[in-house]
Formats: structure tokens, sequence, C-alpha cells
């Protein structure tokens, strides 16, 4: 049964030592976040992340930690509950990490049982047809560090087409805690920094209404 609904595609572009890639079947120096093949995202290669990026994480995030009890999630689980826009890392001694997030937009929200896949720092991102065709002041490709693009400081991506949590750009901030994208998972940079070193590849995300 197929769960999801979503619509976008992201391609991040692999440029630099920090950068990485997904295979695809027209170039492996691509991350296809819409791969329609099978449904779900192709690793190519492993990841790494600077200390000092993270150590530098801005303290005016908005995560906090909370009460958080239910059997059904195991510790180590990510729970999007969407109706809150919220994400939540469960920790697994009654409390979780709680972190403000913006989710897909009237119709291109999703629901179910996915995993971590992948975890790339500072990718590059070149926007899909469907964005372009919505926003054609955007340039074709971004690059990784670029104020403008939209990935922010990292991604983090599911097994699961077109969906990745991931940071975003100073002008975008504002759209975190509502329904704003085009089906992934938005963050704040400081956040994802920090979901990004709790989670590992395979980790289980949820995400209900």
């Amino acid at each position: 049964m197929n769960f999801f609904s979503t619509r976008a595609r992201h391609k991040l572009v692999r440029r630099g030592s920090f950068q990485y890639s997904i295979g695809t079947s027209m170039n492996k120096c691509f991350i296809n976040l819409g791969c329609c093949r099978s449904g779900k995202i192709r690793i190519g290669t492993a990841f790494f992340l600077g200390l000092a990026v993270w150590g530098s994480a801005s303290a005016a995030s908005g995560r906090e930690v909370v009460t958080f009890s239910s059997p059904s999630y195991r510790a180590g689980t990510v729970v999007i509950k969407q109706s809150e826009r919220r994400l939540y890392f469960i920790t697994g001694d009654g409390t979780a990490v709680r972190y403000p997030i913006a989710i897909g937009r009237a119709g291109k929200a999703w629901q179910g049982e996915t995993s971590v896949q992948g975890k790339f720092y500072s990718p590059a991102w070149e926007a899909p047809d469907v964005v372009r065709r919505d926003h054609p002041e955007l340039s074709r490709v971004i690059p990784g560090g670029s104020p403008r693009n939209p990935m922010g400081v990292a991604a983090i991506t599911l097994n699961l087409s077109e969906v990745a949590i991931h940071g975003t750009t100073q002008s975008m901030r504002r759209s975190v805690g509502t329904a704003a994208s085009y089906g992934c998972i938005r963050m704040y940079n400081e956040d994802v920094i920090d979901l990004f070193h709790r989670v590992n590849i395979g980790t289980p995300v949820v995400a209900v209404p």
C-alpha cells in the first residue's frame, strides 16, 4: 500500500568535498528526491559533517525537551505531527526533543512510515520543473552554502520518493510553523543540524495527522 501523496521533486548537486550524491539514471552527481522508477531514493556516497557548524548553531532555535510517553514509538524514532507543525525525536526516557517545522502545503503533505536513507551537509540544489514553473526567478542550480539555497545547511533524505527533512534560508524562516513546502519537512538551520546528529541511517520516521 502506498501511504504517501507527495508530488514535488528536489535535486541536490554534489560539488566539492562536502557534497554528496545519490545515483540516478541521468547523472550520479545529482541527488534526485523524486526518482520515479522505484519510488525510493538510491544512495550514492557517505556523509561528513563539520563539527564547527554544529557547534556554531544558534541558541535561538525553536527546539525544546518535552514530555512524550507513547508505547507506539520506541526510542530513536522521529514522529512528525502535522496538525501541530512539530517534529519529535523520541529519547526513550519519557521525553522527546520537539522542533517546529513547516510541512507540505495542501495536497502535498504525506502520512505514513518511512526511514532515514541519507544525511547530507550543505548540498547544492537544482530546482525541479514543478518548482521552476511556480518560481521562474529561481536559478537552475543553487550552490551549497549559498544563502539562497532552500536546503539550508543540511538535508536528511528519507526512504521515500520526493521527501527530505532539511534546513531553510533566512527569508523562508518565517514559513516554519506553517504548511508551505512541496512535501519536504522544513526546519530552522540550527534545528536540522541538531537533528542531523541524533538520527542515523535507518532511523524510523512516522508522519501522522
